[in-house]
């Protein structure tokens, strides 16, 4: 039996990404850390859709997480037709006030698992008929965030690395996506410890999850290479190119700092 394989799937956008896969008839294999919330979702779409749902609670900041998910798939003979690698986090703030291991973590989730779940996953969407691989990127990756730098640098990595994938695998029938929203209704702001001034720029323009899972799966199942969601969102891109650098990045210092 094929699955979509999600990560950071327990809420925010990878909940909804969830939903509209299975929504759209995918079996779905779902992967955050947190066993009960991750229930709840399964449990949701047990109850709206007629497909198969597993849980897999694990933390992607361990080193060998991935690893661990791909012997959990192999040993239940779960083959994966779609791997969205959803999971990341932000950290706000002067670079040097968090602790280098706080730093390494995030890292791992952002970029190290997405690469080490492609890598695993990649020969088993290779064989299928017709597979999906999509990152989730996000706006920031466009432009330097002082402040949020280290985690705008990461999702600048997963834009750029899935670029280059899709160009590498554009005569296999693995199609491949980037996603990269803007601000959205999750809990990302909390975790990042994001301040007031820019919570209060964020409100003006926050998208809801499942808009944004909607614009997401419809972009993957169409073939679209890389998608900014939201006009707003794609407005700033082109500002960002178009404006000098010096100046985009004091704006965005202006709201993190």
């Amino acid at each position: 039996m094929s699955f979509a394989l999600i990560t950071g799937a327990s809420k925010g956008i990878g909940k909804s990404i969830a939903l509209k896969m299975a929504h759209e008839g995918f079996n779905v294999l779902l992967v955050a850390r947190n066993q009960s919330l991750l229930q709840k979702v399964a449990e949701e779409i047990r109850a709206k859709y007629n497909v198969t749902v597993h849980i897999y609670a694990i933390d992607l900041s361990q080193k060998n997480a991935a690893d661990t998910i791909y012997q959990w798939c192999s040993e239940n003979n779960f083959e994966i037709n779609a791997l969205i690698n959803n999971a990341g986090y932000g950290l706000s703030g002067k670079f040097e006030n968090y602790s280098l291991q706080e730093h390494l973590d995030m890292l791992q989730v952002n970029m190290h698992a997405v690469v080490e779940l492609t890598y695993l996953f990649l020969p088993q969407l290779k064989k299928q008929p017709k597979s999906y691989l999509m990152n989730i990127s996000s706006s920031s990756a466009y432009q330097a965030v002082p402040y949020l730098g280290l985690y705008a640098a990461t999702k600048s990595f997963v834009l750029q690395f899935t670029r280059a994938l899709r160009y590498e695998l554009k005569d296999s029938s693995v199609s491949v996506t980037c996603i990269s929203p803007g601000a959205t209704d999750t809990d990302f702001v909390n975790r990042a410890k994001v301040g007031p001034k820019a919570l209060k720029a964020a409100d003006k323009f926050n998208m809801k999850a499942e808009d944004v899972a909607a614009v997401a799966v419809k972009s993957m199942l169409q073939g679209k290479t890389e998608v900014i969601v939201g006009a707003v969102n794609k407005l700033g891109a082109f500002f960002v190119w178009l404006l000098p650098k010096k100046l985009v990045e004091s704006t965005a210092a202006k709201l993190y700092e």
